[in-house]
């Protein structure tokens, strides 16, 4: 839970009274354009940068007063997946966990576990620096799930991807999302529709939408619309042609549109 969380550089407010409440089997996304507020608003709840005001727990520890629990508590997926090139995806996975505190049998179990988690197995041995951009992610996401955390904090998870990696890194999302709760941040609506259970809409730091994907897009008056371009001179006969159209019920000119050859046709919602 967050709670009016706030974050200025000098005089830059980025994070504007923030509040928010995720529960387990949840998956919320942040979505909002770059710049938007939501890379920052990830850092404070990792504890990665503290917040010039407000404050938010995470599974009842406070990330101003309990941060080394939090961060326990929290599988991270910063933006741009972070790793190191020089190592072989196994020997990073199994550097990763032995930082958690896992040794032994217990190590290995772990690293195998999130392997065949996120289909890291045939790359397993392979430098990381040699890897595609989708298996780098794969490495990255993988890291995020060695200690098997109650709470997944991921940034951008799927950018740069080709749609067959993107649709790969969703469903494992959705799957893992049953017993944890699940914080995505992302530009694309698409994402948000895919798999999220819920989400923030973020502009200039401040939270300006909230609720399921579907109350969202409902809101929105161009809901449902045709963009429309056509080539006449004179644009109002085919305007009131449109309008006869039993399945259209209003037509309307595109913000911009001086020639008159773009439109939105409304048809009913079903």
């Amino acid at each position: 839970m967050s709670s009016s969380l706030s974050k200025n550089f000098n005089n830059f407010l980025a994070v504007d009274q923030v509040s928010f409440e995720v529960q387990k089997g949840e998956v919320l996304g942040f979505l909002g354009p770059n710049g938007a507020g939501k890379s920052t608003t990830m850092k404070m709840l990792t504890c990665f940068i503290p917040p010039s005001s407000g404050t938010a727990e995470i599974c009842g520890f406070s990330i101003l007063e309990n941060p080394l629990e939090v961060r326990n508590q929290i599988g991270y997926l910063p933006e741009s997946a972070p790793s190191y090139d020089e190592m072989l995806v196994g020997e990073f996975l199994s550097f990763v966990a032995e930082i958690r505190g896992f040794s032994g049998k217990e190590l290995k179990r772990r690293v195998s576990i999130v392997v065949d988690m996120t289909s890291l197995r045939e790359v397993e041995n392979q430098m990381i620096e040699t890897l595609s951009k989708g298996f780098r992610q794969r490495t990255s996401l993988a890291q995020a799930l060695i200690h098997d955390p109650p709470v997944l904090i991921l940034d951008e998870p799927t950018d740069g991807l080709d749609p067959n990696q993107k649709h790969e890194v969703r469903t494992l999302i959705k799957n893992m999302s049953e017993d944890r709760t699940i914080l995505i941040s992302t530009h694309i609506l698409e994402e948000v529709d895919a798999v999220c259970t819920r989400a923030m809409i973020i502009s200039e730091g401040r939270v300006v939408g909230y609720g399921t994907p579907d109350e969202l897009m409902s809101q929105s008056l161009y809901r449902n619309s045709v963009t429309v371009s056509v080539n006449a001179e004179d644009h109002i006969p085919l305007m009131n042609d449109f309008n006869k159209l039993d399945f259209v019920y209003s037509v309307e000119h595109l913000p911009g549109e001086t020639s008159g050859t773009g439109y939105y046709a409304f048809v009913p919602t079903k």
